[in-house]
């Protein structure tokens, strides 16, 4: 059978070598990672000026530092003599400028052009159009957001927008008041499989019932298999006995101060393309990056964002984080069983969607156009 003699209750996947190959996965990088707005760094992390952390976009290195004047910037980082790594740090501070580490050349905290071996004798240089390559940038929700094209898309109709179509209503996130929470906790993840994975399986909940049994337990409707995706604007709500969005279904922390009364008891996911998940819950939010490195390897890096008061008054989170963090490892141990069978002739002209994963059928009509 092949996937044009389906029934109607079936549609196809994408075809396993959209999974596996390595020319499939330089056109993402070049056509989705390097032309649309990408979440990079929490701002927090960067608190001082000459705090700086490098990231991987799309076949890119970009180096994010906060400047003397408080603004966070983004930079190619790569030195423009000779094309060096100019950090090669993953992160740190530097006192007043980044210097190359093969030539010293050396870079301000706003990018220009400070000092360099001879440079005084060569007055015919401009230090400004020799300073580092500057990327885009835009702040929202507490996250930097880069882009490498020349002129980004609109970060209200792509960025945000993926949130108002997922809630229904441009407001509805503003209650949880994310840009003013802090880091109660971080965990990576180094996965073993293709991004796009990744994303299926946080689109759907076909596969809750049978690897999440902790989730189910507190988000009952999950065991029928339809994800909260699946409808715009629905909130999976807690069972009858469920006292909070713990790992046991005990007491959370206390409702944020902005979470409407129809949002309490209730948990929200956002899938923002190319690479990011939001979770809402009435006490805390769960916010996923993705860095996609290979066809076969996506770092994700996952944060637990609570009330100031809730991080400063030193209270055990840990109920609270393993509920999520066993989400997150049942679900990449999934895609990393699925991965090695992307290359098999089994799965040359792709798998099967049932009925409650049709909407995953959208995104890959997203892919397919943006490659």
């Amino acid at each position: 059978m092949t996937t044009t003699d389906l029934p109607p209750s079936l549609l196809s996947t994408l075809p396993g070598e959209y999974y596996v190959s390595p020319e499939i996965f330089t056109r993402e990088q070049e056509r989705v990672f390097e032309t649309m707005w990408f979440c990079a760094v929490r701002s927090a992390d960067l608190s001082a000026p000459g705090d700086f952390r490098t990231v991987q976009v799309g076949r890119e290195s970009v180096l994010i530092t906060r400047s003397r004047d408080g603004a966070l910037r983004a930079f190619l980082n790569i030195c423009r003599h000779r094309g060096a790594r100019l950090c090669t740090e993953e992160s740190g501070s530097v006192r007043r400028s980044f210097q190359c580490p093969y030539h010293a050349w050396t870079y301000g905290l706003d990018g220009k052009l400070v000092a360099a071996p001879n440079l005084a004798n060569m007055p015919d240089i401009d230090r400004n159009q020799y300073g580092l390559n500057t990327v885009h940038l835009r702040e929202w929700l507490g996250y930097a957001w880069v882009c490498l094209a020349d002129e980004p898309p609109s970060f209200v109709d792509t960025v945000e927008q993926a949130v108002t179509d997922r809630l229904g209503d441009a407001t509805a996130i503003e209650g949880y008041q994310i840009t003013g929470l802090e880091l109660g906790r971080r965990i990576s993840y180094d996965v073993k499989a293709n991004w796009k994975l990744i994303i299926e399986n946080f689109m759907e909940c076909y596969h809750c019932a049978t690897i999440h049994p902790e989730l189910t337990e507190v988000l009952p409707e999950f065991a029928d298999g339809y994800a909260a995706q699946y409808y715009v604007g629905h909130g999976a709500e807690f069972g009858e006995e469920i006292e909070g969005f713990t790992v046991d279904g005990s007491a959370g922390l206390g409702r944020l101060d902005g979470v409407a009364e129809d949002q309490d008891r209730r948990y929200y996911a956002i899938t923002v393309r190319p690479q990011v998940f939001i979770n809402l819950v009435p006490d805390h939010v769960i916010f996923h990056r993705m860095f996609p490195l290979a066809a076969d390897r996506t770092l994700v890096e996952c944060d637990w964002l609570y009330a100031p008061e809730v991080v400063a008054s030193g209270k055990d989170l840990s109920r609270s984080v393993e509920l999520f963090h066993r989400v997150n490892q049942q679900d990449f141990d999934a895609c990393e069983r699925c991965q090695p069978a992307m290359a098999s002739r089994a799965y040359a002209e792709g798998g099967v969607l049932m009925p409650s994963e049709h909407h995953i059928v959208e995104f890959h009509d997203w892919l397919r156009k943006q490659i």
